[in-house]
């Protein structure tokens, strides 16, 4: 069974747009997929899905561990795919226990008798158990949107997911913890940043066998990008921005999936509760899911080693992919307003929205270019 953990470093990015029509996707492709909300106390993955509202979720579970987990696992009118509904409305429930997060763990993992992928749509944020979440699997898809806030917290969430694996890894006692927990203190005081690769060297002198079991899980640790809410080819060259950041300075290799274009057709499906690749699977953005889809299928398992020309292709498809969509999108606009689907005045009503769109992320830009300004005066940590 593949598990992929579909995560974003903040919301408003579409991550369970992705998340939900990726796996019907899936099913169409012939794959027995199940879909499982985890976005704990945040859950709404069932209105993408069209799923009405289950009496049953994980939440159900939750309140008591022992009980039957297939309970909450739902059919839908879906040719193989099933759904695990969250909980939006029991508190609580986004801060899971130890004992919880270990039992959820356990019945997910056990899916794989009759299950050949796993979609784990997570919550956003860095929260303990996101994190352990997202590391079921090597391969998690990272969601970002070319927001300046959408990019800084994807890089974040990566950042994190790469210390709590070395948490996870280094046990306590041992020197690799110790100096772990050392640096972590004074980076809270502000005495030291965490430059990882810098940090693997020192932890390779002071403890070489915990830093050889780091490696051989950092080696199979391939995280995924997808771009989504974009409105011009060139914001698909920010993905560029994530990915040095994420060599430079986490030591970690991120391949990208692809690019989605911002399309209000999505809005549509939601609100006609269809999941957008069955309410117009011609749209540009579902042709982009099915490519996304496509290249999971195609993929090696989770053993694999990503080489920097397998990097190199991902972007550079990425790049050739937001072109070619661009070009399938005018013509789309253009279509419409001569079919008469789409007046002029809807065109105009868009291109105003998009307009407060460009001034909100230009205030949102400049504030974070002072505050920028502020940490490099001070000394600037990663």
């Amino acid at each position: 069974m593949r598990i992929i953990p579909v995560a974003s470093g903040k919301g408003g990015v579409g991550k369970s747009l992705v998340a939900a029509n990726l796996a019907v996707a899936l099913a169409q492709a012939g794959q027995r997929v199940v879909l499982a909300d985890l976005d704990l106390g945040a859950s709404n993955l069932h209105l993408v899905l069209g799923f009405h509202s289950p009496a049953k979720g994980i939440g159900t579970f939750l309140n008591n561990t022992k009980s039957d987990f297939s309970q909450v696992i739902a059919k839908t009118d879906i040719r193989g795919l099933r759904f695990i509904p969250g909980d939006q409305e029991m508190p609580g429930m986004a801060n899971l226990k130890s004992f919880q997060r270990n039992a959820l763990v356990r019945r997910l993992l056990a899916l794989n008798v009759d299950t050949d992928i796993l979609i784990l749509d997570l919550g956003a944020g860095t929260h303990q158990s996101i994190l352990d979440f997202f590391l079921l699997s090597g391969q998690g898809i990272v969601v970002s949107s070319p927001a300046v806030t959408a990019t800084l917290n994807a890089y974040v969430f990566l950042k994190n997911t790469v210390f709590r694996l070395m948490y996870t890894i280094f046990k306590k006692g041992t020197g690799a913890y110790n100096y772990l927990e050392k640096a972590r203190k004074d980076n809270s005081m502000g005495n030291q940043h965490l430059y990882i690769p810098q940090m693997l060297k020192e932890i390779e002198k002071i403890d070489p066998e915990s830093h050889k079991k780091f490696a051989d899980a950092a080696a199979h640790f391939h995280p995924r990008l997808i771009m989504n809410m974009i409105e011009d080819p060139k914001n698909a060259d920010v993905a560029m921005k994530i990915r040095r950041s994420c060599e430079e300075y986490l030591d970690i290799r991120v391949e990208h999936l692809g690019i989605m274009y911002r399309d209000g057709i999505q809005d549509t499906a939601l609100s006609s509760r269809l999941p957008v690749v069955l309410y117009k699977p011609q749209s540009v953005i579902s042709q982009a899911i099915y490519r996304i889809a496509d290249k999971i299928l195609e993929s090696e398992e989770e053993t694999f080693t990503l080489t920097d020309e397998d990097i190199d292709d991902s972007f550079q498809e990425a790049s050739l992919e937001a072109e070619i969509d661009f070009e399938n999108k005018m013509e789309y606009v253009e279509e419409l307003l001569h079919t008469g689907a789409l007046t002029q005045g809807d065109l105009l009503e868009t291109v105003k929205s998009q307009q407060l769109e460009i001034t909100k992320l230009k205030k949102e830009n400049n504030f974070l270019k002072h505050k920028l300004t502020q940490a490099g005066s001070q000394g600037f940590k990663v």
